[in-house]
């Protein structure tokens, strides 16, 4: 691969992941039924209103999982999955091996963003506890469907929350499941953006 592909290819998956990132999130909140009103999740309607809207009309949600933003990760996934395969000189493979690789890479993907939510809301109970910044509220309302049940799980530990640590194992966990299970149907986890 020459240097002029590979710095293509380096910012068609850098604009796909940012992209995909906002895409992810819009569906993240409105799957938890974040507050529409934060000015970040405005932020995100309005940065992907323009493709979600009119697919909207043709795919409506179901049962309050926005089938359209969902869709249209998933093809901006497999998108980027082939430009990275034309790029480095590989065949497209068949649409169902296609599927299966940008799901894997928006299991994936998903992961890595309730990842760094977690992170950052550890961090941010230590700098800035009791903030208020929008942020913040977004981030606890991203990470609490998923803290509450590990938090019940646990008997109490005088004060302390050891529930992060379970659910960074678990998706530690799920990361070495989902780079195994892509290699296994022979897909090299570089080519996939968020595995």
């Amino acid at each position: 691969m020459g240097a002029l592909s590979e710095i293509f290819g380096y910012l068609v998956q850098t604009i796909l992941s940012l992209y995909l990132v906002a895409m992810l999130l819009r569906f993240v909140l409105q799957l938890v039924r974040a507050d529409f009103y934060n000015p970040i999740s405005q932020f995100l309607v309005k940065l992907t209103n323009p493709v979600v809207v009119p697919i909207r009309r043709i795919l409506p949600g179901l049962g309050g999982i926005d089938l359209a933003t969902l869709f249209l990760a998933l093809g901006l996934q497999a998108a980027g999955i082939i430009v990275m395969l034309l790029l480095n000189g590989i065949g497209i493979p068949s649409p169902v091996l296609l599927v299966g690789w940008s799901i894997l890479g928006l299991v994936g993907m998903l992961v890595n963003i309730y990842f760094f939510a977690l992170l950052a809301m550890i961090i941010l109970s230590w700098v800035a506890p009791g903030s208020r910044h929008p942020a913040i509220y977004l981030l606890h309302q991203i990470t609490e469907p998923v803290m509450a049940p590990v938090r019940r799980m646990l008997p109490p530990m005088g004060g302390m929350d050891f529930s992060p640590i379970l659910i960074f194992i678990l998706i530690n966990i799920i990361q070495i499941a989902l780079r195994h299970m892509a290699v296994g149907i022979g897909l090299h986890p570089a080519l996939v953006i968020g595995i």
